[in-house]
């Protein structure tokens, strides 16, 4: 028997957080776009926490195209990151 979509996600989603782990020197970098937004946050897996987060929701009108809005939000998180002294981060492509 297949796996629906949503099983087969996840699965996929697993297998790269089996890869992967953020740590308060080293946070996971993860990304969700939807169709109207894009968020961004920076979490330490060894504690659960979010450290970091920024969404395009928090920028005022911005003209431009969505790549334009998220080089913004890239550019917010990476200056909130700096803020706690993070210079490096584990990408996680969210499956």
């Amino acid at each position: 028997m297949g796996l629906n979509n949503l099983e087969r996600r996840n699965r996929i989603r697993r297998g790269i957080r089996r890869k992967i782990r953020g740590s308060a020197a080293r946070p996971r970098l993860s990304v969700f776009r939807s169709n109207k937004e894009i968020y961004g946050q920076l979490i330490d897996d060894l504690s659960g926490t979010t450290i970091v987060a920024a969404s395009s929701s928090e920028l005022s009108e911005v003209p431009g195209s969505k790549t334009d809005i998220a080089k913004q939000v890239g550019q917010l998180i990476g200056d909130r990151a700096l803020e706690k002294n993070i210079d490096s981060v584990v990408f996680d492509r969210g499956g």
